[in-house]
């Protein structure tokens, strides 16, 4: 199954779906083109066994997050804030990213997914340290408590300068 939704330009959403098509001719693929409710999100990233994000430019990654929220192992590229919240090798499975070199990405990103894909204990591992990471270090109240801390080693009051 292949969702993507919301490409970042029309050009972006015309080459997806032309090698969705390519794709479809050789395998079973469904692809959700439409905005899917988060409920559906959900539940299609819990039961998969990974979430792929091949993005070149990502500042920190909040969709990988939420697969690990979901207990999914994440393959991604290593760009922007992206190895700050995947593990190489225990969340998931980074890959070097170089503009210069994108056949050796795309080569390398398949590589990753079929050597995952082949080992869905691994997956399943990667999927449980992901979570356990994403509640840990990403949750709504580590992240407020640490926005707090902030502000208050600033020395400025927390809603000092709200109307």
């Amino acid at each position: 199954m292949f969702c993507a939704s919301a490409p970042d330009t029309p050009e972006i959403g015309i080459e997806t779906a032309r090698a969705v098509e390519r794709l479809q001719e050789r395998r079973d693929v469904v692809w959700i083109k439409e905005h899917a409710p988060r409920a559906v999100v959900q539940q299609l990233l819990t039961h998969a066994t990974a979430f792929l994000c091949p993005s070149v430019y990502e500042p920190l990654g909040i969709v990988n997050l939420e697969a690990m929220a979901c207990e999914t192992a994440v393959i991604a590229s290593d760009v922007g804030g992206i190895p700050e919240v995947v593990v190489d090798g225990k969340t998931g499975l980074l890959v070097h990213y170089d503009p210069a070199e994108p056949a050796e990405f795309e080569h390398a990103f398949a590589d990753a997914v079929n050597e995952l894909v082949a080992d869905p204990l691994r997956a399943r591992d990667m999927g449980k340290l992901g979570r356990a990471r994403a509640v840990a270090d990403f949750g709504w109240d580590v992240v407020a408590a640490r926005t707090l801390e902030v502000y208050r080693e600033s020395g400025a009051t927390p809603g000092a300068l709200a109307p």
